[in-house]
């Protein structure tokens, strides 16, 4: 049997099904500000099916990208699902004519977003639905109780099979966990925002996947720079080589690069292949500000 690339990134649990750690978020699909369709909708299509075609078996998405536009995109492209497919989806928020995201966690507003992501999918049960709470890039802290515990409920009631939290605080993720068992974590992570990095490796040991967003996100341009250096060097893309870097840095790890391009579908699944050496670690951690900062040592 051929290895698809995605495959050889390895595999992980996410709720009940196992998944290539290198998956796909299709935030980019929708138009300028994640508002209206794409330019190409048959390119947007095509990146989709490309990723499947590709071994990509977790996707990332929400209803209001668009809103509802990226939904029936994936609808379109993949519906009837492979079986291996699977879908996590987000609720918390909602989209103003103007673009803006206010919130929207009351029960009526995620029981509204759980139908939603449904009907637009096509399918009848969410397999995994991340509770979003407010604040951006930055989680804020405030009780997510009775948002979670209307998203359990709807999970009893066999809309959803499992649940997971995005944009959380340590507490907020401990408080989620007394109300019902938690998926998965979506935060912003990467190369140089580390400040989830002991809660990466508490997850590891409960064996619940860390799934970073923002994977070349708030890079200063000395960083960036530095990053440049590395993938200039390797002869690959600054992408790549902060892929492979998040790969590297823990087994719970699950990656959801977006693109609405299938040569950068392509080019970003490549990661998956690639190798760190002990010398380009030491020189990433150094840009995160994690290794040892004299550069003759």
């Amino acid at each position: 049997m051929t290895t698809t690339t995605a495959q050889k990134s390895g595999e992980y649990t996410l709720g009940s099904r196992r998944v290539h750690r290198l998956g796909y978020g299709s935030m980019q699909l929708a138009g300028p500000h994640v508002m209206g369709p794409p330019a190409d909708r048959d390119a947007a299509i095509a990146v989709l099916r490309r990723a499947v075609e590709l071994g990509v078996n977790h996707i990332d998405t929400s209803d209001y990208y668009g809103p509802y536009v990226v939904n029936e995109l994936i609808r379109e492209a993949l519906h009837p699902y492979p079986e291996d497919l699977v879908i996590v989806t987000k609720v918390g928020a909602r989209r103003t004519p103007d673009g803006d995201w206010p919130e929207a966690l009351s029960p009526d507003d995620l029981r509204r977003a759980v139908e939603e992501n449904l009907e637009h999918l096509g399918i009848d049960v969410l397999e995994v639905v991340n509770l979003r709470m407010p604040g951006f890039a930055e989680p804020v802290e405030r009780s997510l109780a009775e948002p979670f515990e209307a998203l359990a409920e709807l999970q009893q009631q066999g809309l959803i099979a499992h649940l997971g939290v995005s944009n959380v605080t340590t507490q907020q993720l401990a408080d989620a966990q007394a109300i019902a068992p938690v998926a998965c974590v979506q935060n912003h992570y990467n190369l140089v925002h580390r400040h989830d990095d002991p809660l990466i490796d508490a997850l590891a040991r409960e064996g619940i996947p860390y799934v970073p967003f923002f994977p070349l996100g708030g890079f200063t341009p000395l960083q960036s720079a530095a990053l440049n250096t590395v993938a200039r060097r390797l002869e690959t893309t600054p992408m790549q080589v902060a892929l492979t870097w998040l790969l590297s840095r823990s087994p719970n790890l699950l990656l959801i690069p977006g693109t609405s391009s299938v040569a950068h579908l392509e080019e970003n699944l490549e990661a998956a292949a690639r190798v760190l050496g002990p010398v380009e670690l030491e020189e990433l951690d150094r840009i995160g500000g994690t290794g040892n900062l004299d550069p003759d040592l």
